[in-house]
């Protein structure tokens, strides 16, 4: 019964011998043994099938259990079985860090490798290597400064962080709480913004910054936050050496002894966790229900969020209070990004009777918000892409066009098409329509232009454009829901931005 893959047999009932000692009047039938095996630790069923570990799901339903109490058995979760998960989530084109070590060497002797990684880890031995600091462009011209852990690091940080870390916080993050949390994207920020603004009485919009939001964040405070919950000072001793880690820039190692290096694995989690704390927290069990005379919504995507309030005293208010709160913990507001405008179903007449114009306008993920109205006269948050954004992608097909001016034309507007197609799946929400079918048309222009550029004598003509586009480019087709339909069905009826 215990060899391999062999189910336990049925224990058979006996008949008590005569003469045997006195028992019971009428003993009962004992029950079969299990057919399974009741100490596996996953509930995979099929390849390819998503599933999650027993243990991420015990971890949650202790920290739903006891809101107050602090966990204190946690990193012997982090088994061989669950590194090995982590690896195999990890995109083998996934850049290498210091030690240059990628997905592909990593994997030459795997098992080998992750057991010497689980001893080091469960004994106290393991040391986390600087990040690779390396820089990305930003839309107004400036840098953000990335950090790529070593292939060895990401592991160990998506382990923790799915197995820990995630079924922890899950029960403690608030409900407009978006950012890098499982089952929610940017539209559905999106969403809970034109919604909140258009059910709730918002008038007043606080369009806020926090300035180098992970280079400035409090190491000290976020440990403290993080002990709040976790009592295992094992995984705590092993965030705090990921936050000291520092970064390789060059041959030249650096540490601020501040905020965390963006672009790691658990970056984002840690991330809203500090933010939970200083400002969901806050808001929602402090401002809100002490402070606030009028309604208030508020919906957060990592370090960006917006505000919408009733009343002009308490938008001012917030957004004075917002500042102190914010330098408590090392943060401040960006003086040039933060402001707050007049946003909502009265705006536009108030406006118009003070003789100051249209309404202002807000970008929140791409996307640009304005004031407008329903075919019926109602109020309604229009949504347009961003002029940011699209100056960016411009730019950028007009590059990779360069680089490919000698390939072939279809080959060419087959690439591009696949460019607005991934364009689309994010930016075709209902009432962009007019600006899908402009941003297309530039997009025509500069494949024409791109494509005359190729020789003197080339004479491409635009109905040959057309052609193209017909054969190689998806309809500009909206693609998304209505803001309240999506909502209500992933809420079930609950407001996440109250």
């Amino acid at each position: 019964m215990n060899d391999l893959k062999k189910s336990d047999s049925a224990i058979v009932a006996m008949k008590p011998a005569n003469k045997g000692l006195p028992g019971p009047a009428e003993p009962g039938e004992r029950r079969a043994g299990p057919k399974g095996n009741p100490g596996s630790q996953s509930s995979r069923r099929a390849q390819k099938r998503g599933s999650e570990s027993q243990a991420a799901d015990r971890i949650r339903q202790a920290a739903r259990r006891n809101p107050e109490e602090r966990l204190v058995a946690l990193l012997h979760h982090i088994t061989v079985p669950v590194l090995a998960e982590a690896f195999h989530s990890l995109k083998s084109d996934v850049a290498a860090g210091v030690d240059g070590v990628t997905w592909e060497m990593y994997a030459e002797g795997l098992e080998d490798r992750l057991v010497d990684l689980h001893r080091r880890l469960h004994r106290g031995a393991y040391r986390a290597p600087p990040s690779r600091r390396v820089y990305m462009p930003k839309e107004d011209g400036g840098q953000r400064p990335l950090g790529i852990a070593t292939l060895e690091d990401k592991i160990v940080q998506k382990a923790v962080t799915d197995t820990i870390l995630v079924p922890i916080y899950e029960t403690e993050f608030l409900g407009f709480s978006y950012g890098f949390r499982p089952g929610r994207g940017t539209h559905d920020a999106l969403d809970a913004v034109a919604v909140g603004m258009e059910r709730r009485k918002v008038s007043w919009i606080v369009d806020a910054d926090i300035r180098g939001f992970f280079d400035n964040l409090g190491r000290d405070h976020l440990v403290r936050m993080l002990e709040r919950r976790i009592g295992d000072r094992r995984v705590i001793r092993l965030i705090i050496k990921w936050l000291d880690a520092g970064v390789m820039e060059g041959t030249d190692w650096s540490d601020t002894g501040r905020g965390v290096p963006q672009g790691g694995t658990i970056s984002p989690c840690l991330a809203n966790v500090y933010l939970h704390y200083v400002l969901d927290d806050w808001f929602h069990n402090t401002w809100r229900k002490r402070i606030a005379g009028g309604d208030t919504i508020i919906v957060r995507y990592a370090d960006d969020f917006v505000c919408g309030f009733q009343h002009e005293g308490d938008a001012k208010r917030f957004l004075r209070d917002l500042g102190e709160r914010l330098a408590r913990f090392g943060l401040e507001l960006h003086p040039g990004k933060t402001r707050l405008i007049e946003f909502g179903r009265f705006a536009k007449a108030d406006r118009r009777r003070r003789g100051q114009g249209k309404p202002e306008t807000f970008d929140f993920l791409g996307m640009t918000h304005f004031c407008d109205q329903s075919r019926k006269g109602r109020f309604r948050v229009g949504r347009k892409p961003s002029r940011k954004r699209v100056n960016r992608t411009l730019r950028r097909i007009k590059e990779e066009l360069r680089r490919r001016r000698h390939d072939d034309r279809n080959e060419t507007a087959a690439w591009l098409g696949r460019v607005i197609n991934g364009w689309l799946n994010y930016y075709a929400v209902p009432g962009s329509g007019r600006y899908l079918g402009r941003f297309i048309r530039l997009c025509q222009r500069v494949l024409w232009r791109a494509l005359r550029r190729r020789s003197q004598r080339d004479r491409t003509a635009w109905e040959k454009i057309d052609l193209l586009v017909a054969i190689h480019w998806p309809k500009a087709r909206i693609r998304h829901p209505w803001p309240d339909q999506r909502l209500v069905v992933n809420t079930q009826g609950r407001s996440p931005v109250r």
